[in-house]
C-alpha cells in the first residue's frame, strides 16, 4: 500500500515515522519551514524528558501528486476545508484522523463519499522547535487503540481490514470502530470544554488547582453529551453524566496533574489551537440545533 501522510505536526510526524521504520511506502506532506527542516534532518523524535533525538528519514513532498492508495490526513479542524480542495483531483481513499464533529457528509460532498474514512490519532506530544516530543507509552496508553471506521457504520470492509492490518504491522494499535461518527462527537463533547478551560487557566496544572473551574468544565461536558444525537462512544463517557460531581472533579484534577495531560499538547495555547476549538464548538452547536 502506498501512503501519503498529509500534515507534518506531532501526529503526522509520529505516524509517518512509525510506518517508514516498519518498511512501508509512505511520504509525508509538509510546507514552508517545516518542509525545509524535514528535508535537512528527517522527522526528529524525542521522548518527553529525554535529551536524545532520533532522526527518521521519511520521504517528504510539498504537493500531493497522486498514485496513493491511502491519504491519512492529520490537520487541525479549521484547516480541513483547504485540504479538501487539494485532494479533489487525487485518487485513493482518504482517512481523516482528526478532531471532527460534523460527520462525513461535508467531506464526501467535496472529494466523493466513497473515498471517506473517519478516524482519530490517539498518540500525544508537543513540538519543540522541529523536534516532536512524544509521551512515553505506559500500561494505559498502550490499551488505547486508534479507531478507524466506515462512515456508514459497517463493522468491516476489505479496505478497513487492509488499513488496520497495515497499521498494526507498524506497531500502531489500530482497530475498526463501527460507530466512528459518534466516537468523534463524544470526543469533541469532552475535548472542547477541556481545551478551553485549560487555556483560560494557563495550563493543565493551573486548572487542576482551581476546583471551581474544573467543576464548571465538567458541567459543560455534561451539557455537550446530553445534546448528542446518539449515545456516547465509548460508553464509558456516560460516567461523566452519571457519577457524583465531587468524584468526577477529583478524578479530573488528578488527570490534569498527570504526565499524560502535561505532555499531551493541552498546554499549547497557540492561535491554531484556539481556532480548532472554536471550529469544533461550532460543529457541536450545529448538530445540537438539528436535534
Amino acid at each position: 500500500m502506498k501512503l501519503l501522510v498529509y500534515g507534518a505536526g506531532v501526529l503526522g510526524s509520529l505516524f509517518s515515522a512509525r510506518l517508514h521504520e516498519a518498511g512501508h511506502d509512505v511520504s509525508l506532506l509538509a510546507r514552508g519551514e517545516r518542509l525545509a527542516s524535514l528535508r535537512r534532518h528527517g522527522v526528529q523524535l524525542a521522548e518527553a524528558g529525554s535529551p536524545d533525538v532520533r532522526r527518521v528519514p521519511v520521504p517528504v513532498v510539498e504537493h500531493p501528486a497522486g498514485g496513493y492508495d491511502l491519504t491519512a490526513v492529520f490537520v487541525r479542524t479549521h484547516q480541513v476545508d483547504a485540504v479538501l480542495e487539494s485532494l479533489v483531483g487525487l485518487e485513493g481513499d482518504v482517512l481523516f484522523q482528526l478532531n471532527w464533529a460534523a460527520g462525513a457528509e461535508p467531506l464526501g460532498a467535496v472529494i466523493g463519499h466513497e473515498r471517506v474514512l473517519l478516524g482519530f490519532g490517539t498518540a500525544g506530544g508537543t513540538m519543540e522547535g522541529d523536534v516532536v516530543r512524544y509521551r512515553a507509552p505506559n500500561f494505559m496508553t498502550r490499551r488505547v487503540a486508534t479507531p478507524i471506521g466506515e462512515p456508514d457504520g459497517r463493522r468491516t470492509t476489505p479496505r478497513l481490514e487492509r488499513i488496520v492490518g497495515e497499521f498494526r504491522t507498524a506497531g500502531i494499535n489500530a482497530k475498526a470502530e463501527p460507530r466512528m461518527d459518534a466516537w468523534l462527537k463524544t470526543h469533541a463533547a469532552f475535548e472542547v470544554p477541556l481545551g478551553q478551560a485549560v487555556h483560560a487557566a494557563g495550563g493543565p496544572v493551573a486548572l487542576a488547582d482551581d476546583p471551581d473551574a474544573v467543576r464548571g468544565m465538567l458541567r459543560l461536558m455534561r451539557q455537550n453529551l446530553a445534546a448528542m444525537p446518539t449515545p456516547p462512544v465509548p460508553r464509558g463517557f456516560d460516567a461523566l453524566r452519571t457519577l457524583p460531581e465531587g468524584l468526577l472533579v477529583a478524578t479530573l484534577r488528578r488527570f490534569l496533574r498527570s504526565p499524560t495531560a502535561v505532555h499531551s499538547g493541552l498546554s499549547d495555547a497557540s492561535p491554531a489551537t484556539v481556532a480548532e476549538l472554536d471550529r469544533l464548538a461550532e460543529q457541536m452547536r450545529a448538530y445540537a440545533r438539528v436535534r
